[in-house]
C-alpha cells in the first residue's frame, strides 16, 4: 500500500515509518530492553508535537505501527496539550 492509499495523512504515514525504523533498530537488543529503547529514542529525539501526533495515531488504532512501538507506547512521555492560542 502506497503512503497515498493509507487512511493516515503524509505527516502521519511518515512518523509511523519513522517509528517503526526505531523499533527495527531495537529488535536486535534484549526483548527486555527492546521496548525501553525505542520509548528512550523517541522521548530523546522527538518534539512534543511528534509525540502528540504518534498518540493520535496509536489511539486512532489500526495503525501499522510496529507490535515493538505499540509495547513502548505505555514508556514514551505523553506531551501536555498545545496551548491555545489566545486573542491579544
Amino acid at each position: 500500500m502506497s503512503p497515498e492509499e493509507t487512511p493516515h495523512g503524509k505527516t502521519e504515514t511518515k512518523l509511523i515509518y519513522m517509528a517503526n525504523q526505531i523499533a527495527t533498530f531495537f529488535k536486535t537488543q534484549p526483548a527486555n530492553e527492546a521496548a525501553q529503547g525505542v520509548a528512550t529514542h523517541i522521548n530523546k529525539f522527538w518534539e512534543p508535537r511528534m509525540r502528540r501526533q504518534l498518540f493520535t495515531i496509536i489511539g486512532h488504532g489500526d495503525s501499522g505501527l510496529s507490535p515493538l512501538v505499540l509495547e513502548a507506547a505505555s514508556l514514551i512521555h505523553r506531551p501536555a496539550p498545545p496551548e491555545e492560542i489566545k486573542p491579544a
